[in-house]
């Protein structure tokens, strides 16, 4: 199975999942750059994943259904453009032989899911298309959940194998990065990354995909529990919020997420 990432928009991916004959897309916002990476390379278009409702991820829907031979999967409680097949938590989708388990991870909007390839067919590390839950050095804005959804979301996927190619939707690395800069400025491993992110960008490459491994070091919203992130959040709360005496974060990793989030936003 080969991954691609196709560039939509300024800053979005559509991931492409193929064998050289079939192929599926996920979260196609744009049905152009799709359907000149599908004949480019002589490839059907088998199926689709949606992991949320937002434009910039089911936009094409309706322009690719002409050259749709088979499902479309979305998150369960969204609404998400039909003919479309619902899924949440436990599911398990089959496309081009692969075995897609369904992950909620509500946060950044309600009723997002994530698909997990644990053991992609030929091999190969596993995979996940998480939409704009997680991203390489952050995670998305919560636009309709909590800071305790999002927290649990997070969780979850920090929890997959650390080989876990890691598929997000956008191209934000290096803007997360600078900012998990100020929150851990002495962390090498965050340092070595930014060095070799900056190489991709400069090359016009995508620094994507990530692997979960790579995120528990450099990524401050998978470490709310760490001294360092802890202590940036205590010292520096972003604008507006600064409380009469910092509180003490050491025992709620929730307060700290909420608060980077916060300071994220206005950074």
């Amino acid at each position: 199975m080969k991954l691609e990432a196709i560039a939509a928009f300024s800053d979005n991916y559509i991931w492409l999942l193929h064998d050289g004959h079939d192929a599926l897309v996920v979260d196609p916002g744009d049905a152009a750059p799709v359907l000149l990476a599908l004949k480019a390379r002589g490839l059907r278009l088998a199926g689709i994943l949606v992991t949320h409702h937002h434009a910039d991820h089911v936009g094409g829907l309706d322009a690719l259904r002409p050259h749709l031979d088979g499902p479309v999967y979305g998150p369960a409680f969204e609404t998400i453009p039909q003919p479309c097949l619902p899924c949440e938590a436990g599911d398990v989708v089959e496309l081009l032989g692969q075995r897609f388990s369904v992950i909620d991870v509500p946060g950044h909007t309600s009723g997002h899911i994530a698909f997990f390839l644990e053991q992609p067919s030929g091999g190969g590390a596993p995979i996940l298309f998480c939409g704009d839950t997680l991203f390489s050095g952050g995670c998305g804005r919560l636009f309709e959940g909590t800071p305790a959804q999002m927290h649990a979301s997070l969780q979850r996927l920090a929890a997959l194998p650390g080989n876990t190619r890691v598929c997000c939707a956008h191209e934000y690395t290096l803007s997360n990065l600078r900012f998990a800069q100020a929150i851990e400025p002495a962390n090498q491993a965050l340092s070595d990354y930014v060095a070799w992110c900056e190489g991709q960008r400069r090359q016009l490459l995508p620094t994507l995909p990530s692997s979960i491994a790579l995120e528990r070091q450099v990524n401050p919203f998978l470490r709310c529990t760490e001294p360092a992130v802890i202590e940036a959040v205590t010292a520096k709360l972003p604008a507006g919020l600064q409380p009469p005496t910092a509180p003490d974060y050491s025992g709620d990793a929730v307060a700290v997420l909420a608060a980077l989030r916060q300071w994220k936003n206005q950074f």
